[in-house]
């Protein structure tokens, strides 16, 4: 098992499908109607618009007017991570105009819209924008150049201005705007050379920092139509249940409370009234009673029951390099540990909400999304109107983790906007948020090394027990056996190689829930087990934890560069305080290198001071360095939070968690004293970033508090009872 190429050979993923957006960006690099009504008043910078049009439209992507207004369509959705900033900083730098002078468009469905997760945005646009600014910067150069009677090889852009540099003369982009557009398009235009780069590669301010500060940024929530209503909804508690009773009169009783609407397919109720509050008192009013169904029995111990058992028994071998079982047969010795992951809810701090005007002659959704084409498909499918009937307005997303890759929301929303005859919002309370989210799966995982006399292994067997999220997903990405290649990210895909490997896969559908993706998916999920057994190993090889990853490294040289950083960073020899130890993870995931190391207390067992985290990042060449750091960060506390404290736990098939009072997020006073996070610099293309910080997060900690208490944490969340309870053997 070796470090793949920057795009592995494999059978097609979750990731591929993210990452095909590659080949649809190049598609709609021409241009593409769009149909949309006039522009709005010109907002200032980074408020989204919608319907651009200009005098010259070279491609999906970008729109320039007679006025010089510029407006860049981009094709994936901003909800936090900051791709809208460097999606604008692709286009513009190859166009030749300042990031102030752009208007922002979120691509709408079917023209252009990207499914946007799995930390791919950045790799799949990387050369379709910059083709798309380059090839209307060669029309716009042309068509001055004809103007001028001179030599488009004369000429140069900056700031939307064309100058023609022999003589000084200048023409504004929208002058000419309209000679460019009756220009063929040029199918591979001339990029950059990076040496010149003005705008990639040097830190640039978020576009949408102003106007979130200032509280203007419109979400989802924030939506406003004219003549809207405002609906808050509950589903039975217990997946499968259905609707026994409701006081309808009662709710209806309240005041500003206008309709209660039942949807008869999935057993919701809707609330509807003129505000958020009366609609919430109106559900409460209503006091909806349930059956619970054939999942009543379900609880915690029922899933991870399951799951203990399919480390035994049938699996589909999913992964093999020569004869792992037979070398393990032989071997001087062998080690085995048992991991355990918990069901994790997204928790976004805006919590779901939609809103649909369904007419006979069209609807409108307005919605955080990522995946706005699903959004599309199950509006058409609903209301049978024709697709370009719809109209999917995309919003800033308040957290998105893999929740808003789901589209039930939309599909409820839009099954309630049918029943009357205005707009409406429906707006999920944080316990229907919680209670009735799509989860990070629980998965148990079983490693068995084969060592040499040194203590390093000569052969490796893994077997996952889980769901197969993508069967659900997109059945069509299952392999042909079952497997969903997701589970192979940081398991099959490290920077380690192995003489002998095995993976193998017994698939178990947890009972009583649904489950998704939840951020850094594969990578997240593998990262905290592989690096684990690695420290384990280390340790009981004698061996220091850097040096026998060195070891394992020689043959990847970017890996080894992040380990050799972050060591020498932090004074990796150098004792440290009484009572502080170090742990170190790394990590290939997301096209990115990554090594870490964490330094932590632990004046009781369950009191964990971090006093610092160093992260050294090879993502290939960075387009915006505050943002990497930015998004590292607060990746690592997101993981933190949950690698420490959460745990979707479930009795009488009810989610337990319904607040932030018992699903905990980590407190200010609990985050690290200190994160540095220091770039590789790199002259290979860009690998994703969203997911790194997270994915290392409760490797690293592990091997911290593993190192701080002499033993091993082999159950999340770490602080959990059954780590205190177990014998730092076998834990889980």
């Amino acid at each position: 098992m070796t470090t793949p190429p920057r795009t592995p050979s494999a059978p097609p993923t979750r990731r591929h499908i993210l990452g095909a957006g590659g080949a649809l960006l190049l598609a709609t690099l021409w241009p593409t109607p769009r149909g949309r009504a006039q522009v709005a008043p010109r907002p200032q910078q980074g408020m989204l618009v919608e319907g651009a049009q200009g005098a010259f439209a070279p491609n999906a992507y970008i729109r320039i007017a007679a006025d010089n207004r510029i407006t860049l369509i981009l094709p994936n959705v901003e909800m936090g991570q900051g791709i809208y900033t460097s999606s604008v900083m692709l286009i513009a730098e190859e166009l030749g105009i300042d990031m102030a002078q752009v208007d922002i468009e979120a691509a709408p469905p079917g023209a252009g819209a990207e499914i946007t997760g799995g930390s791919t945005s950045v790799m799949t646009e990387w050369l379709p924008l910059r083709q798309a600014g380059a090839a209307a910067r060669s029309m716009l150069v042309q068509a001055a150049a004809t103007h001028w009677q001179a030599k488009p090889e004369e000429c140069s852009t900056r700031s939307a201005i064309i100058t023609h540099v022999p003589t000084g003369r200048t023409l504004p982009f929208g002058a000419v705007a309209a000679q460019a557009a009756a220009l063929p398009i040029p199918k591979n235009p001339p990029l950059k050379d990076p040496a010149t780069y003005t705008l990639l590669g040097h830190s640039q301010h978020r576009i949408d920092s102003t106007i979130k500060v200032q509280g203007r940024a419109v979400f989802g929530m924030d939506v406003q139509v004219p003549g809207q209503k405002i609906g808050t909804v509950a589903a039975c508690p217990v997946e499968g249940g259905t609707l026994a009773g409701m006081d309808r009169q009662a709710a209806l009783a309240i005041r500003g409370v206008q309709a209660v609407l039942v949807n008869e397919q999935n057993n919701t109720v809707c609330v509807v009234a003129d505000h958020y509050w009366a609609a919430r008192k109106g559900l409460r009013a209503l006091k909806p009673q349930w059956h619970n169904g054939p999942n009543a029995h379900v609880t915690t111990q029922t899933i991870y029951d399951q799951l203990h058992q399919g480390l035994s028994g049938p699996a589909i071998v999913a992964n093999t390099k020569a004869d792992a079982p037979g070398v393990i047969a032989r071997a001087h010795a062998t080690h085995t540990a048992t991991y355990q992951q918990p069901l994790l809810a997204h928790a976004p701090m805006e919590p779901i909400n939609c809103t649909a005007h369904v007419r006979p002659d069209g609807c409108d959704v307005w919605t955080g999304t990522q995946i706005a084409d699903r959004a599309l498909d199950t509006a058409a499918e609903l209301t049978g109107l024709p697709k370009d009937k719809i109209a999917i307005h995309c919003q800033y997303i308040g957290g998105g983790f893999g929740r808003r890759l789901e589209h039930e929301y939309v599909t409820q929303c839009v099954q309630f906007a049918r029943q009357v005859p205005y707009p409406l919002k429906i707006i999920w309370s944080r316990e229907e948020d919680l209670t009735r989210d799509r989860y990070r799966p629980a998965y148990v995982d079983q490693m068995t090394a084969a060592l040499d006399d040194k203590g390093y292994i000569t052969a490796l067997t893994h077997r996952i027990v889980g769901p197969a999220v993508v069967a659900r997903w997109d059945p069509a990405e299952l392999t042909k056996d079952g497997y969903d290649e997701d589970l192979s990210v940081a398991t099959v895909i490290t920077p380690y190689s192995y003489p002998a490997y095995r993976l193998e896969f017994a698939r178990r559908e947890a009972p009583g829930i649904t489950t998704a993706w939840w951020r850094g998916v594969g990578g997240t999920r593998g990262l905290f087990v592989v690096e684990g057994f690695i420290d384990e190993l280390a340790h009981r090889a004698g061996v220091d934890p850097v040096a026998y990853r060195r070891a394992m490294l020689a043959h990847n040289p970017r890996a080894l560069a992040v380990l050799d950083k972050v060591a020498q960073a932090v004074g990796w020899n150098t004792p440290l305080p009484p009572g502080r130890a170090r742990g170190v993870a790394v990590q290939f995931a997301f096209g990115s290198y990554m090594a870490s190391i964490a330094e932590v207390e632990m004046p009781e067992p369950d009191n964990v001071i971090i006093h610092r985290v160093t992260a050294v990042v090879d993502c290939g060449r960075v387009l915006n360095p505050d943002q990497v750091i930015s998004q590292i960060e607060g990746g690592l506390i997101f993981g933190f939070s949950a690698a420490l404290y959460n745990e979707i736990t479930l009795e009488g098939g009810r989610v337990q968690q319904n607040n932030f009072n018992t699903w905990r997020i980590m407190r200010m006073n609990e985050a690290p004293r200190k994160i540095d996070v220091l770039l590789m610099p790199s002259a290979e293309d860009p690998g994703g970033i969203g997911e790194v910080g997270t994915a290392a997060a409760a490797p690293v900690l592990a091997n911290a508090m593993a190192a701080a208490q002499g033993r091993r944490y082999r159950t999340l969340p770490l602080l959990s009872p059954r780590n205190n309870a177990a014998d730092g053997k076998e834990h889980g």
